[in-house]
């Protein structure tokens, strides 16, 4: 086979579907860049950004949520390398939905104004993506104290001495997730109260500081307060705790 003819193959589009090319229907990009508002529907250009960031968050969040599935399904079948790699896979996900949000620090409060006539009651608290984070994230937990009730792992001598252990490596992973979470948690309050202030309504009638509290939600207590339990047990403890002589 001559090179022409290797050119002529690969410029033939194979696949079915809308869309001028295979990349195209592959990627259903007429569908996907058809989800933002027309600019003949908008009531300011900045509502582009706005459904950029969120609608791309709720396609990470879908992944990072098919990772937690997986990772979930593979902690029951005591594949704890497995897991941890999935863990790992969701942690970023959330790490990029978290530096998304810097785009919205080029959203005017003022402007922002304008954008939320035509919000309806639309609200982060519904994204389905949270949701299944959530849900998912809770599942995960339960599975992991059930392991660790099966097993007879004792977490504390896990952090003191079996450091290097693959039940080590995944109590990280997890406890890497839930910090991921409430950092994301972080920024997205401190980014909400940039645009729309303090002590302020949002489009469902829950106060911004309400938000402020979820950031001290955990999925997996247990781990965080392990780390309370080592330090009161640890050799500088019992000064901390005001029980010198």
């Amino acid at each position: 086979m001559n090179n022409d003819q290797v050119l002529r193959d690969y410029s033939e589009q194979i696949l079915d579907g809308d869309g001028g090319n295979d990349y195209e229907r592959y990627m259903h990009t007429g569908t996907l860049l058809s989800l933002q508002r027309r600019p003949e529907e908008v009531v300011h250009r900045d509502e582009l950004l706005f459904q950029v960031v969120h609608q791309s968050t709720e396609l990470w969040l879908k992944l990072a949520h098919a990772e937690l599935v997986t990772a979930t399904d593979r902690l029951r079948a005591r594949d704890l390398d497995a897991t941890v790699a999935l863990l790992t896979r969701a942690s970023l996900g959330l790490v990029l939905v978290t530096e998304q949000l810097e785009m919205m620090h080029h959203l005017s409060p003022w402007d922002f104004q304008t954008m939320r006539t035509v919000l309806g009651h639309g609200s982060g608290a519904d994204s389905p993506g949270w949701r299944s984070i959530h849900r998912q994230g809770n599942a995960l937990g339960r599975v992991f104290a059930e392991y660790v009730a099966a097993e007879g792992v004792d977490l504390a001598e896990l952090y003191r001495s079996q450091v290097h252990s693959p039940e080590h490596r995944l109590a990280e992973a997890m406890i890497e997730f839930d910090e991921r979470v409430s950092l994301w948690r972080v920024r997205h309050y401190k980014m909400l109260t940039r645009v729309i202030g303090n002590e302020v309504f949002g489009t469902q009638g829950t106060r911004t500081d309400v938000l402020a509290r979820l950031i001290e939600d955990r999925f997996f207590p247990e781990l965080w307060r392990l780390r309370t339990e080592l330090t009161e047990t640890g050799p500088m403890g019992r000064y901390h705790l005001g029980t010198s002589s």
